[in-house]
Formats: C-alpha cells, sequence, structure tokens
C-alpha cells in the first residue's frame, strides 16, 4: 500500500490529524479553521458539496462518469419505522404512498432483517396493533409477507387492500445515530462533549492507540489493523491489556478506572496487513457501557441507499497535532470531509489502483484542507436526515495533506454481513 508505515507500539497504525471547518454540522456554515499545528492553508475551503472537481488534475482513468461511493442493493420494497407510533410502513416501486405492513404469516426474523436493513444493529420490540387502535385513512392498502419461506425475502409481499388478522406489525430497533439535542460547538476548535457520542479512544494500558464507534452496549468497532496481533479473549492477556474509554473529548480527565476491559478481540477473518483489506475489527466489552447523552451508539449504513461523490461526512479523533510529532491530541478534533469517487481515488494519479472494494476515499484532492495522520480505527460519519450513519472506519492514508493523497477508510456498508454475523452470534 502506498506508504503505510508501521507504529512503534501499533503495527502498521494510520491515525489522522484532523483539519476542518469551523461551525458546519448539517448544514451550518462557518469558517475555515486548523487543528493542531499545521500550516494555514493558503486559502480557505468551502462546504465538500462545493468542491471544484473541475479544478483537480483529471486522470485518463479517472475520468468517465463516478458511481456512487457506496452502493445500496437494489429493491422492489422498501420500509421504514414510524417516530410517531413505531408502526412498519412500506413503499413499492410501483406504488405511491406507504403501506401498513399487515401481521399475518409475521416471523419473528423478519423484525431482525428489516432493523439490519434500515441500518440498526438489532430489533429490541416488534408486536401486532390493533387496527381499531390506531387511525386508518380511508384507501389504505397493506403489504403483507406469504407463508411460504423459500425464495428471497424481496419475493415473498404481497400489496392487499385489506388486513384479515385486523393487526399491523409495529416494530422497534436500536436506538443509534442520535447526538445530545442542547450541544453545540463553542468557538469552532474542540468538540463539544457528546457532539459525537458513539466516539471512543481504545487503549492498551494507559496508551491511547486507536479510536472506535459504539455500535451497542458491549460492541465496539475498530481497525483491524490496530489490534490483528491480539486476537481471542484479553483474559488471556495482562488485566489492563484492552481498555476502552466512552464519553471522554479529553484524555487528561478521564480516569483509569473508568476505562471498559475488553473481553474479546474479533479482527475481520480476511483482514490483510499488507494491503489493509478488510481493515476493520469488533471489540466485545467485558462489562456494556451506560448510555447517555455522552455515550451513545452510531447508526451502520442502511442496505438501500446510494451515496455520491461529494457527500458531506465527519471525521473524529485523537490525532497527532503535528506529522513529525509523535504525541496524540489531548482534545477530540473533528473534520469535515467529502466522499470522493472510488474511480478517482483509485486513478493513476492518486492510488493508482490500490483501494479494493472494501475501501473508500474521502477528504479534499487540493491538499489544503484534509484529514493526515491521526486516528485510525475512527468513524467517518455522514447524516442522512433524521440520523448519523457509520460509513467509514479510519485505515490508511499517504503523506499528510497532500494533493490526490486523500484518506483511506473502510467501507462499512461492504462488510454489514459479518459484523451482524458476529454481533448477533456472540450476542445470543
Amino acid at each position: 500500500p502506498a506508504e503505510v508505515s508501521p507504529g512503534a507500539a501499533c503495527p502498521v497504525r494510520r491515525l489522522l490529524v484532523l483539519l476542518g471547518l469551523a461551525g458546519l454540522l448539517a448544514g451550518t456554515a462557518g469558517g475555515t479553521w486548523l487543528l493542531g499545528e499545521l500550516r494555514q492553508p493558503k486559502e480557505p475551503q468551502g462546504s465538500p458539496q462545493e468542491q471544484d472537481w473541475g479544478s483537480i488534475a483529471a486522470c485518463e482513468d479517472g475520468e468517465e462518469e463516478e458511481e456512487p461511493v457506496v452502493r445500496g442493493a437494489p429493491s422492489t420494497v422498501s420500509f421504514r419505522i414510524s417516530t410517531a407510533n413505531s408502526l412498519l410502513e412500506a413503499r413499492l416501486e410501483a406504488h405511491p404512498g406507504w403501506l401498513l405492513v399487515c401481521h399475518g404469516h409475521w416471523e419473528p426474523s423478519l423484525g431482525t432483517q428489516l432493523c439490519q436493513q434500515l441500518g440498526y444493529l438489532s430489533m429490541t420490540q416488534q408486536k401486532g396493533v390493533n387496527l381499531r387502535d390506531i387511525p386508518v385513512s380511508a384507501g389504505q392498502r397493506f403489504l403483507q409477507v406469504t407463508a411460504r419461506q423459500e425464495g428471497s425475502p424481496q419475493d415473498r409481499w404481497r400489496l392487499r387492500s385489506s388486513c384479515p388478522s385486523g393487526r399491523v406489525v409495529a416494530l422497534r430497533c436500536s436506538e443509534c445515530g442520535l447526538q445530545a439535542a442542547a450541544l453545540r460547538v463553542v468557538g469552532g476548535t474542540d468538540v463539544a462533549p457528546g457532539r459525537w457520542p458513539w466516539q471512543v479512544s481504545v487503549c492498551q494500558g494507559s496508551q491511547h492507540r486507536c479510536g472506535g464507534s459504539v455500535l451497542a452496549p458491549e460492541w465496539i468497532l475498530t481497525a483491524a489493523h490496530c489490534v490483528h496481533r491480539y486476537p481471542g479473549l484479553s483474559l488471556q492477556l495482562p488485566a489492563p491489556a484492552w481498555l476502552v474509554f466512552a464519553g471522554i473529548v479529553t484524555h487528561g480527565s478521564a480516569q483509569p478506572q473508568a476505562g471498559v476491559p475488553v473481553r474479546e478481540i474479533i479482527p475481520h477473518p480476511l483482514y490483510s496487513p499488507s494491503s489493509l483489506d478488510y481493515d476493520i475489527a469488533l471489540l466485545r466489552l467485558r462489562v456494556p457501557l451506560n448510555f447517555s447523552g455522552a455515550i451513545r451508539a452510531v447508526c451502520l449504513p442502511p442496505s438501500g441507499r446510494d451515496l455520491l461523490q461529494g457527500t458531506p461526512c465527519w471525521v473524529s479523533g485523537w490525532g497527532y497535532t503535528a506529522p513529525e510529532q509523535a504525541q496524540v491530541a489531548a482534545t477530540l478534533k473533528e473534520a469535515l470531509v467529502p466522499l470522493i469517487g472510488t474511480r478517482r481515488c483509485n486513478s493513476s494519479c492518486v492510488y493508482r489502483g490500490e483501494l479494493t472494494a472494501r475501501m473508500l476515499c474521502a477528504g479534499h484532492l487540493q491538499g489544503h484542507v484534509d484529514a493526515c495522520q491521526g486516528d485510525s480505527g475512527g468513524p467517518l460519519v455522514c447524516w442522512d436526515g433524521a440520523t448519523w450513519r457509520l460509513v467509514g472506519v479510519v485505515s490508511w492514508g499517504q503523506g499528510c495533506a497532500e494533493p490526490n493523497h486523500p484518506g483511506v477508510y473502510s467501507n462499512v456498508a461492504q462488510l454489514l454481513p459479518w459484523i451482524h454475523q458476529v454481533t448477533q452470534v456472540k450476542t445470543a
């Protein structure tokens, strides 16, 4: 891979020093700013949507129209859960309006499948709701699953004008992707507590090694290159071997006893240390986290949604304050970075075909304001209008804010089946 150099205590560690834009959250504009002690860019940068793709030197093998950076699975039926009453609603490709889902022939496993399709780690509750207990408009139509179980789940749904069972499906999934409502960035320099409540510090003893993201009270997602030499139960290692600190912004404020011991380290079985392909790992905690305004889970990508080049996303971490200083920042930092098309990022003037299908790029190809050496394993999240989605995991890069060398992240959408398989089997 492109200049992926090993660290002294954590092999093949790629970290981020975060350079970002202040006060730009959910479309709110602000001024350009730098984190740490890197040089002030010569020109201020606009929002990710305004990145001047035409001003970037084009490569012959990157000029074709870009496909989505994250491609959703094709589907003839889509689902959502009403925030008002938790009713499951569906839309057919050729049918206008949202349908209620009839409870007839409903199976418990369908609830788990649909929660995962919507980007949640698990299903927490499902039940049938009597139609007489909810307002139903005249002409309301329904979707019902067939009794037969062969064929794909997409082929089992049928449109109906009535609901013979008299009950419709209500579904609740694990909570994720929300920030504390009252929190705002003050001054645009450091991150306010609870702004990125899924961000954790993964420490080896008292030493910060990598970032990570909370998926559930006992599950953390990080980069495999941070922990791949230590798979298995942490009980086989010295007691303080691996600790996770959640809900912190400043490392100096974290008390050692606040660290939660890691019970099990599970790198992806196909992880390659040489290419950094499949660069993700799950950490199972010995004690579940207590969720609060400062500690929450992040949502996973939904299976049916595309993300395009230029989509604004945020990366956070305790990155080095300068490339030549092997010292992590005391306070959590953040950066606003746009997604970059994979064909462009894999072109001969960027990463020359080194990206696999399990990787994606984000940052600024001009190299002025971008991610650099900082926090491996940390989250790249994108706002979908309702929740924050974990789109990438910080993996590797080349140089520091150099033109045509943006940050490379593990593509979480491509790794969802493994994430769901491990968390379901281990939690059951």
